[in-house]
């Protein structure tokens, strides 16, 4: 069953945070969750010509500094939330992660921080640290500079990018539930390679819709263990490529994926996650 009570909303006051603001507080409303607004500033160093000089600013006044700023964040968005605001200091990652895993969050809301002509290719270190070491859902901005005018804060369309691998039956229920709940339209892919990579000159065109034939039947099976009665495309081609391509054609407001732990060697579309994140054009929740 879907449970969505606890969101973390890391803030770092950048225009990104400001931007992130509505789509937390609407999906707060939709499933009547708690936010926590937390901010994390690092420990600072004064230092003056000589080594003997440096010296610690006091970490509380720090905290206090960055405590006030917070209390004023995005003032009047969250009306009628069960909202706290949080400012601690440490390493922004560390903190986030370790906040995620004392407080049993059920899901994180954070922008990406890569945008521009080379940051496009990159994810924020920190929200791909958070990514790596959470066992929670993370939700991520859209990977560009600016977002789509016809992405709803309310989810109308959501596009599940599915891989055959063990976790696929629990994504696909995630996302239907979450897609119920939304009273969204649901859409499901699959994306095995094309022509164009190595198969194009050793196997040929055969080999590709016969693998697509294949599991096309896998996935379905599955789906259908999972009570789900949208239909699975499988796409051929690179995988944030494709992934990107369905969700334009669907108008998609909300990408789904199973992100699982990115180390382990579990399916094709784990270990393009990342990948997919950074080139999707709507946000992206990854469980």
């Amino acid at each position: 069953m879907l449970s969505i009570r606890h969101i973390l909303f890391p803030v770092d006051f950048s225009d990104r945070s400001y931007a992130t603001v509505p789509y937390v507080a609407a999906k707060a409303r939709d499933f009547g969750a708690k936010v926590s607004m937390l901010a994390v500033v690092r420990p600072v160093i004064l230092t003056g010509m000589e080594a003997a000089s440096a010296a610690f600013v006091d970490p509380e006044e720090l905290r206090f500094a960055v405590q006030s700023r917070l209390d004023e964040f995005a003032p009047d968005a969250f009306e009628g939330v069960d909202l706290e605001r949080i400012a601690v200091v440490g390493d922004p990652a560390d903190a986030i992660i370790e906040f995620a895993h004392l407080h049993q969050t059920d899901l994180i809301m954070m922008p990406t921080h890569g945008y521009g002509p080379f940051r496009r290719l990159l994810l924020g270190s920190v929200t791909a640290k958070v990514l790596h070491d959470v066992s929670c859902p993370v939700w991520t901005d859209a990977h560009v500079e600016h977002t789509p005018a016809h992405y709803h804060l309310k989810s109308r369309a959501i596009l599940c990018a599915v891989d055959d691998s063990p976790r696929a039956l629990e994504v696909m229920k995630w996302a239907a539930e979450l897609s119920r709940h939304m009273g969204a339209k649901l859409h499901m892919v699959h994306v095995v390679p094309g022509t164009g990579t190595f198969l194009e000159a050793e196997l040929g065109v055969e080999v590709e819709l016969a693998m697509r034939d294949r599991m096309e039947k896998k996935l379905d099976d599955i789906r259908k263990r999972a009570g789900i009665e949208t239909t699975i495309h499988v796409a051929a081609g690179e995988v944030a490529d494709r992934v990107r391509a369905e969700a334009e054609r669907f108008n998609s407001d909300l990408l789904v994926i199973g992100r699982g732990v990115l180390h382990e060697k579990l399916g094709r579309l784990r270990t393009h996650a990342h990948s997919i994140i950074r080139h999707a054009p709507c946000p992206v929740i990854s469980i």
